[in-house]
């Protein structure tokens, strides 16, 4: 398997992966706006045999703690084949994304997933929990790509339009 950036001829294939994974068009259109939009930090395919196997994303979240701006970036929407599941194609992907990330200047990553998933990878509720978001509960994580990034006592993220959310985050 080969991990690499997306490229536009790749889109058609990506936005069927998604729409095939998610059961629905929502994650498409979110990439696409999220493109269109100039959001992209980071977009990976994986490959197996020159297929397209896997797709993930993150983008620019703009995020404060104690009223200073973190370079922080979304995790949304991450996908893989469902035929393809659980061979550690999404584990790859998160990873190398993460990396990537953090190389392009991201000082920490939000996801909106599973609460039994995402710990593996350094994710964390408790960390999230004093950043207010449209997202309350165990699903809303956080982690600190560069150490000391999410210190403080209270924060928030506000989701750009491109997720299709209302903003509920007090101001």
């Amino acid at each position: 398997m080969k991990i690499r950036d997306e490229t536009p001829s790749d889109f058609p294939v990506i936005e069927s992966l998604l729409r095939l994974a998610f059961g629905g068009p929502y994650e498409a259109a979110l990439v696409r706006r999220l493109r269109s939009d100039a959001l992209v930090a980071v977009a990976l395919v994986a490959e197996d045999e020159e297929e397209i196997v896997g797709h993930i994303v993150l983008s620019w979240l703009p995020t404060t703690i104690d009223g200073r701006p973190v370079w922080a970036v979304a995790l949304a929407p991450m996908a893989v084949r469902p035929e393809r599941q659980r061979g550690g194609i999404g584990t790859a992907l998160v990873r190398h994304a993460l990396q990537t990330a953090a190389l392009a200047g991201a000082d920490a990553a939000i996801v909106l997933g599973h609460p039994t998933y995402y710990p593996r990878f350094g994710f964390s509720a408790a960390l999230a929990a004093k950043i207010a978001s449209p997202f309350p509960g165990s699903s809303f994580m956080a982690l600190e790509l560069k150490p000391g990034a999410l210190s403080g006592s209270t924060g928030s993220v506000l989701y750009p339009d491109a997720f299709g959310i209302e903003d509920a985050i007090p101001r």
